[in-house]
């Protein structure tokens, strides 16, 4: 009798992996999409040296068109509202809502996804790093390709603000 409910219960547990990694899986191969990996194995080391790229201050108004992948205004409330409307359709269900990916999705993906949360790491990496991850992906910058591309479905700007938003999740 006991043997039995065992094995019902390991059933229920892997009926219950496979309902959540399912749809994961569903989801990924519909963002499929466009990989560049010719250049980003040369990008990440150039990430370190973007803080000093900040020297065209003398035109601060084009910041809010940069095609750079710098936030557009990332200190505009509505920009950051539109990035967190926008990370919570395209992020939130790895990444958490809070930055935090503790979703039953992230504890099903090997590497886990990023903690968006943790300012520490967060403060390490430029708006053009996230930006290039957004648009083009884990594989961009030669990181997992379980990390899906969103340059299909979300537009620059709407990246940037994307960005803005994960900027104020840090907590410490």
């Amino acid at each position: 009798m006991r043997l039995q409910t065992i094995i019902r219960l390991d059933i229920a547990r892997r009926a219950l992996r496979f309902a959540l990694t399912l749809p994961l899986v569903l989801a990924l191969q519909a963002c499929g999409g466009t990989e560049d990996t010719a250049a980003p194995k040369t990008d990440p080391p150039e990430q370190p040296t973007a803080p000093a790229e900040p020297a065209p201050t003398p035109t601060p108004e084009p910041t809010d068109d940069n095609a750079d992948g710098a936030p557009a205004a990332a200190d505009d409330a509505s920009v950051i509202k539109d990035g967190a409307k926008s990370y919570a359709t395209y992020c939130a269900s790895c990444h958490g809502a809070t930055g935090d990916a503790q979703t039953p999705i992230a504890q099903a993906l090997s590497p886990p996804p990023t903690r968006h949360d943790d300012g520490a790491y967060m403060g390490t990496l430029t708006d053009d790093y996230l930006f290039k991850i957004i648009k083009g992906g884990g594989m961009a910058v030669g990181k997992s390709p379980m990390m899906a591309p969103w340059g299909g479905s979300l537009s620059d700007e709407q990246i940037r603000a994307v960005v803005a938003f994960i900027r104020t999740l840090p907590k410490n």
